[in-house]
């Protein structure tokens, strides 16, 4: 049953049209995962739907009395007001919240001073986000990129809430794990349209790279049928030249070689319409994706250890974010920052650039790292300055280079004189990175550097890291970023920080079969215990005593064996 259906949706901005003509039926307790590159307007579309922007054409139906849509923004939308206020409600019941919160790894979320809401994390600013519009009471919930800055604990909580609620769902995302674990159809925003797609994020990219090899190969064959049809035109027209000529020239013939001209000219006029039909009634070439590049140069001198610790300890007030950590980074690796939310990661990012001092133990960053660093917040570029203006403070051939990223990164030349504030998100982190790449660098860090980025953009950017020479400090919930890309990691846990000789994939793979272990062992445990209390009923030489007695070796078994693994 449909709850709402969008028709001819029209949205434009100046010259610029976002939105030419969406059509889309959204069905009760469906799950559509809403994709396209940075700036196609899907952010627009989930405003207009949820009622917070207006179309210029266009119309929405629901199809049940008082639809009501509860919309998650960007967690770059929200304030430390809006938190402040909503915890400070009088009038609200917050235990759901509390509850909530809880769940997602706030603790005591109801002693937070003011002090503390107004120093939140990106990961803290989602979770609050995410709990207050869980709980309300809607028919339909959008979600605009609802991971970015989310930790494993908040988005393995997410995946399991999205499963569970019979609710329809419209989410913004670009977490291709997210996306496989909890949609069931992809709508693609391309051109200003939607495409839709049957299936999960893998689901969707295997039709439409299917859909666009067939749409390749007709075209292809098409193109061939073409010149097959130019190439006799033209041999025709050699033909018809010659029977005009010798019509003029040949005495007695001149009849015969003049019907012979006119045959040739039906001929070639029939080739000509036939060519063109085909032209007019064939199929058109098939979009390519966009080509994203990201080609960031690695300067190759340094020393072999570029970061090392000892007894390295951080604390805010009373509260340790980690102590007494030892660790390394050298040359070359590409390590990943894993933990939950306020761990310590960025703050650990902040200390080896420089930028925090405030700790205890040592910290040593060689003198011949040169790095480049893509922070989380892509708010902090002169929202009132255009690109052009941002590139005019270069030389020429700097500047030039640039510019040449840029149209190679996706950013056109109408977005170069746009000022910031207009441009989205994701196209603002592009910027961000192309700044990074005219850098000569030896370690890039990166925190969480696919927020806002496009699923095309995030494949790309795994490409270009998996080559770059240098050395990656990632701090990053992407899972599929972190499995393509590290071979070492760094894990924030009972406020230590450890050294794991392992990329994320292995890791997990082990944490996977661990939980198993551990799992097993209990079941083990509870009917051990359970057959203990079954033989003080009986006596040794009975049959049921034997019966349990042998089933209670096997199981000791059993045991050792799983502990000596």
């Amino acid at each position: 049953m449909i709850l709402l259906r969008l028709k001819n949706i029209k949205k434009c901005f100046q010259d610029n049209i976002v939105l030419k003509d969406i059509n889309l039926d959204i069905k009760i307790e469906s799950k559509i995962g809403l994709v396209g590159l940075n700036g196609s307007g899907k952010t627009t579309l989930a405003k207009i739907i949820a009622g917070y922007e207006t179309c210029d054409s266009g119309f929405i139906d629901s199809f049940q009395k008082n639809v009501s849509v509860s919309y998650l923004k960007q967690s770059s939308e929200y304030n430390e007001y809006q938190f402040t206020n909503m915890l400070c409600n009088e009038n609200k019941d917050l235990s759901h919240i509390f509850e909530t919160s809880s769940l997602l790894g706030l603790k005591r979320l109801n002693h937070w001073s003011n002090h503390r809401l107004n120093h939140l994390s990106g990961g803290e600013k989602t979770k609050l986000s995410i709990t207050e519009v869980m709980n309300e009471k809607s028919d339909m919930l959008i979600l605009d990129e609802p991971t970015n800055h989310l930790d494993y604990i908040g988005i393995e909580w997410l995946i399991k809430e999205i499963k569970k609620i019979s609710k329809a769902f419209l989410i913004i995302s670009h977490d291709r794990y997210f996306l496989d674990q909890v949609v069931d159809n992809i709508a693609e925003l391309e051109d200003g349209q939607i495409k839709m797609y049957h299936g999960n994020y893998t689901e969707y990219r295997h039709l439409k790279q299917t859909k666009y090899n067939n749409e390749r190969h007709q075209y292809e064959e098409q193109r061939k049928r073409e010149k097959r049809i130019d190439a006799e035109i033209n041999q025709l027209k050699k033909w018809s030249h010659i029977a005009h000529r010798d019509s003029t020239k040949k005495e007695g013939f001149k009849e015969y070689w003049r019907m012979k001209a006119k045959k040739k000219d039906v001929q070639i006029k029939s080739k000509i319409k036939r060519l063109e039909k085909m032209k007019e009634e064939g199929i058109e070439k098939p979009k390519e994706e966009e080509q994203v590049l990201f080609d960031f140069v690695s300067d190759k001198k340094s020393g072999r250890c570029l970061v090392s610790a000892e007894q390295l300890s951080k604390h805010f007030e009373k509260e340790y974010l980690f102590k007494n950590s030892q660790f390394s980074i050298n040359r070359g690796e590409k390590i990943g920052l894993i933990g939950v939310n306020g761990c310590g990661k960025t703050t650990l990012i902040k200390m080896i650039l420089g930028e925090d001092h405030d700790y205890q133990g040592k910290l040593f960053v060689s003198k011949s790292a040169k790095i480049a660093y893509l922070s989380q917040d892509v708010l902090d570029l002169d929202e009132e300055k255009s690109i052009e203006e941002m590139i005019a403070v270069y030389d020429k051939v700097l500047q030039t280079k640039i510019r040449t990223y840029l149209a190679s990164s996706g950013i056109t030349n109408r977005m170069v004189r746009q000022k910031v504030k207009s441009l989205s998100l994701g196209e603002r982190t592009r910027i961000k990175l192309i700044f990074l790449i005219i850098q000569k660098n030896n370690v890039l860090i990166l925190d969480e550097p696919t927020n806002h980025l496009d699923l095309h953009s995030r494949e790309t950017l795994e490409k270009t890291l998996s080559l770059y020479q240098g050395t990656v400090i990632i701090a990053s919930h992407d899972r599929y970023l972190l499995e393509k890309i590290t071979n070492k990691l760094l894990i924030f846990d009972n406020k230590k920080i450890q050294r794991i000789e392992e990329g994320f994939k292995e890791y997990q793979q082990k944490k996977e079969i661990k939980k198993d272990k551990d799992y097993e062992l209990m079941l083990i445990q509870n009917r051990i215990t359970y057959i203990l209390s079954e033989m003080n009923k009986y006596k040794t030489d009975d049959d049921a005593y034997q019966t349990l007695d042998e089933e209670f070796q096997n199981l000791i078994k059993k045991r050792r064996e799983l502990t000596d693994k």
